[in-house]
């Protein structure tokens, strides 16, 4: 009797085990149900990558099934815990575009603007966009998660990695991030919003250690990612490769869990950079609930350490939940047929929109833009007018169709660029890349071609023969390093001296010289630019740049496109010169951010440092007029709005960019002289045509971090509200006043202090 009753307890416990393995699946239970089931082994897979090689951590993990994708989480059949694909790609989906060596069936994807060019626009409605073309290939490749946007500050223009990112600011960063992420996702997949925090260089990026006070990180660059995770709620968010404060990020868990997941309300799932961070305990202990790429010793590492009890079992539970509540979310768990098939022509449509409505006109004399009836015969100098760059290097390139060149571009809009300018430039080209080392050139880098030197009487010639001259100044730049000064960022001697020639024979014909600008980031301006009658700033404007760039220099399009990074006068003028990328200077160990919270404008506009060219700065081929501010209330009571009519009084119909600074009180803190707090965005205008603008002015735009207290402060007193074309052509102002001191929110715990005391810029003038 004893054994029949143990017979059936045995039978009954194998039956639950057999129902456990045979239902627990996550297309039928919750994620917390599934995660009941899940053995130790199996949690520590699903935290780790599936690698970049066929076997993963599981048995039977397969090929991953989109070629050149960036990674792969790792499957669990037994559970119905599919793998999620990960791809690159803030300027266009990273794949393979061909696949087992077979041409004939193509994988292209379409390659659109830059972030920074995207910024330019401000223009969140395009940015959406953008996101919604961009978001159709990811689906539709069979993607679930795009590794974008990258959003971190441009600190430095020297930064190798600014051209993925949007903006010196982080409202403008924030907000057309959240409109990029809205429009992606409106395909029901992800994204991961990078890098997070202060990932504002290349050089010894994986061991950098940023000192940063929490007063800049907060109110700079962890600001960015709380608007974008805020207004545009990602998927997933990737930890940096970079140090904060002497702790890898992806091992900080006063980043990633107090401030990410218990300030800010986050509740997708946190992800490493490609092998970021050193220590996987430290890591899932942080809330860095995924490590990528992944590799099978890893997984035993977190095994072993809920086995010995570093790692507490609730908190990898904690991490798997986080992961499974969005794999239930992505094309893979809902096995969404994808096509290979989107729609790139249509795309690409985006791509040229996006790309006229962000280049900018830096300069215009006399006229000298748009091209008129005159122009025919045009004379392209510049290896960009020939090999147009449409974005940047490394993980932000992108395996497109084709680029449109300028040449080609110019040709297209009915003009005749000079053919014998091309074959010699072709020529040139061939011959560069053909003498180049071979074997060696690594994936994420590209053969640098020196700039053509146009002979002097060629330069005559078709000064003679031409109608007007275009040059073309091209800069590259990309993940691994950071730009040179000498020759990336100034321009060289001969390149001036050539521009110079160029400008002289054409203007002793009275013909105008256009140059335009193909660069990666900010560049150098001086000596140089007066030889140019007009300058256009193309950044890297996508595979259709040549067409883009004609739509601008013909009339087809207006440029309304606007600075969202400051162009200085002198590299040294730059806040950080001193403190980039670091010490000591052969391969920097340790950056101080001395300049706080003074970054890009807020900068030079405190300091009275006169830039090149000013932040939200950029020309259009007609005028507009702003009418006073009305303010909704002399006195300021939880919001205010501020509203204004612009009119277009030029003779062509065009858009105007309105940006709404604020000027606050500093009596018990120092504070910027204005920080953008607003901007908006015509329709397009005809000439004599207005519209209102309307910006609301919360709470949130008033206060400033105090440290010592860890509250967001405003003080009382009376708050300027200024309007205006650019940072330093203010067309209107108006006061309200704030009658008590306002505290928006406690922080929960002093966070991310630094090791040392920084010595931090002080402004001398006051905002009293």
């Amino acid at each position: 009797m004893i054994a029949k009753k143990y017979f059936i307890i045995v039978l009954s416990l194998l039956s639950l085990e057999s129902v456990v393995h045979a239902q627990v699946l996550l297309n039928r239970n919750t994620p917390q149900e599934v995660l009941a089931a899940m053995t130790l082994e199996e949690k520590a897979a699903l935290v780790v990558g599936a690698g970049r090689v066929p076997g993963g951590n599981v048995a039977n993990q397969q090929q991953p099934k989109v070629p050149g994708a960036a990674g792969n989480t790792t499957a669990i059949p037994r559970l119905g815990i599919p793998s999620i694909v990960l791809s690159d790609g803030p300027a266009g989906v990273r794949i393979s575009p061909i696949r087992n060596g077979d041409s004939t069936q193509t994988y292209y994807a379409t390659g659109f603007p830059v972030s920074t060019l995207l910024a330019s626009t401000w223009d969140p409605n395009l940015a959406t966009l953008v996101g919604r073309a961009f978001g159709n290939e990811v689906k539709e490749y069979g993607i679930d998660i795009l590794l974008a946007p990258a959003i971190n500050i441009q600190r430095n223009p020297l930064n190798g990695r600014n051209f993925e990112y949007y903006s010196e600011d982080p409202l403008v960063s924030g907000k057309m991030a959240a409109a990029f992420i809205r429009g992606i996702e409106t395909n029901n997949i992800g994204t991961s919003v990078k890098h997070f925090a202060a990932n504002n260089q290349e050089s010894n990026r994986t061991g950098i250690n940023e000192i940063i006070s929490e007063r800049a990180l907060r109110e700079i660059y962890l600001r960015n990612f709380r608007i974008a995770i805020s207004d545009g709620t990602p998927w997933t968010v990737m930890s940096s490769y970079n140090k904060i404060n002497d702790t890898y990020t992806a091992e900080r868990r006063d980043l990633l869990t107090t401030i990410l997941r218990d300030e800010w309300k986050f509740t997708g799932f946190v992800m490493t950079d490609w092998r970021g961070g050193h220590d996987w305990t430290a890591e899932m202990n942080a809330g860095n609930d995924l490590i990528m790429p992944g590799r099978p010793s890893q997984v035993q590492s977190i095994i072993s350490a809920v086995r010995h009890d570093s790692l507490k079992m609730r908190q990898l539970d904690t991490n798997v939940l986080h992961i499974l509540k969005v794999i239930v979310k992505t094309p893979a768990f809902l096995k969404y047929q994808y096509s290979n098939k989107p729609d790139l022509q249509a795309h690409a449509r985006v791509a040229r929109q996006a790309a006229t409505e962000g280049m900018i006109l830096l300069k215009n004399n006399a006229g000298a833009l748009p091209f008129g009836s005159p122009v025919k015969t045009i004379a392209a100098f510049g290896n960009g007018s020939y090999n147009t760059l449409a974005g940047g290097m490394g993980s932000g390139d992108v395996n497109k169709a084709y680029v449109i060149s300028i040449f080609k571009g110019l040709s297209n809009a009915g003009y005749s660029p000079d053919a014998s300018l091309e074959t010699a430039y072709t020529d040139y080209f061939k011959q560069v890349r053909a003498q180049a080392p071979t074997g060696n050139n690594s994936r994420r880098r590209e053969v640098v071609i020196p700039e053509m030197t146009v002979s002097n009487d060629i330069i005559a010639q078709k000064a003679n023969s031409a109608d007007l001259a275009v040059i073309t100044i091209a800069r590259n730049s990309g993940e691994g390093a950071d730009r040179r000064l000498e020759d990336n960022y100034n321009l060289t001697e001969a390149e001036k001296a050539q521009i110079h020639q160029i400008a002289h024979d054409f203007h002793s014909h009275n013909k105008k010289v256009v140059a335009v600008l193909n660069i990666a980031g900010v560049i150098d301006m001086k000596g140089w630019q007066d030889d140019c009658d007009a300058i256009l700033l193309a950044w890297m404007p996508g595979q259709e740049a040549g067409n883009a760039i004609a739509d601008i220099l013909s009339g087809k399009v207006n440029p309304s496109g606007k600075l969202a990074t400051t162009f200085p006068m002198n590299y040294s003028d730059v806040p950080s010169a001193k403190n980039f990328p670091g010490t000591p200077a052969e391969k920097p160990t340790q950056v101080v951010y001395q300049e706080g919270i003074y970054v890009g404008y807020r900068y030079y506009d405190s300091f009275n440092v006169k830039p090149m060219y000013e932040f939200g700065y950029g020309l259009s081929y007609t005028n507009f007029s702003y009418s006073p501010i009305r303010l909704s209330a002399p006195k300021f009571d939880g919001m205010i709005t501020a509203s204004l009519s612009i009119t277009n009084t030029g003779k062509v119909a065009g858009r105007e960019v309105a940006q709404l600074y604020i000027s606050a009180p500093d009596k018990t803190i120092d504070k910027p002289m204005q920080e953008l707090r607003g901007f908006n965005k015509t329709r397009l205008l005809q000439p004599g045509e207005s519209q209102q603008l309307t910006f609301s002015i919360r709470e949130a735009d008033l206060v400033s971090f105090y440290t010592e207290k860890s509250k967001w402060i405003a003080e009382p007193g009376e708050y300027k509200v200024k309007v205006g074309a650019s940072s330093r052509d203010i067309r209107q102002t108006a006061t309200f006043k704030l009658g008590s001191k306002l505290t928006t929110e406690d922080v929960i715990h002093k966070a991310l202090q630094p090791p040392m005391k920084i010595d931090e810029f002080k402004p001398i003038t006051t905002n009293n």
